[in-house]
């Protein structure tokens, strides 16, 4: 027994830890694994706003052709440009119906045409791509994104 005991504290007295070697090829590898996780993340998020501008441009176009539907067909008048959490394209004293929020960090714009028979709306995320998102009426599909450069607070 006293033989076991003298040959494990003969190993451990040559045991005092990791090389410098070691913790240096962890760090390393440490270093990599987030210079690759960082910037995914950062694409992660976004993405997300991106999503969000275009998540507004739609309840933008749900609440302005309820709007229309309800009102006599008539479109709600141009309004000033939207962001945070502002309501649109009413002022905030209409009913909930009448408006829609906008999310933290968008800023939403509609324009209603010269003959009050289309609109735009368009939207973008600050934390974003930095891409507008456009919706004419008058041409109807999708939200896309804008090509070009777009002033926010005219849609065009």
């Amino acid at each position: 027994m006293n033989a076991t005991l003298r040959r494990l504290q003969k190993r451990a007295h040559g045991d005092r830890g990791f090389t410098l070697i070691e913790l240096l090829v962890v760090v390393v590898i440490i270093g990599v694994l987030v210079a690759i996780a960082i910037p995914v993340y950062m694409n992660y998020r976004e993405g997300a706003a991106d999503k969000s501008a275009q998540s507004d441009v739609r309840g933008a176009i749900t609440a302005v052709e309820s709007f229309y539907t309800t009102k006599g067909n008539v479109y709600p008048a141009d309004t000033a440009t939207k962001s945070k959490t502002a309501s649109f394209p009413l002022d905030a004293t209409k009913p909930a119906e009448e408006r829609v929020a906008v999310s933290t960090g968008t800023t939403l714009t509609y324009i209603k045409s010269s003959d009050g028979k289309s609109y735009t709306i368009c939207a973008n995320n600050g934390g974003g791509s930095g891409a507008v998102y456009i919706y004419k009426s008058a041409e109807g599909g999708a939200v896309k994104a804008a090509t070009g450069t777009v002033n926010i607070a005219t849609c065009a």
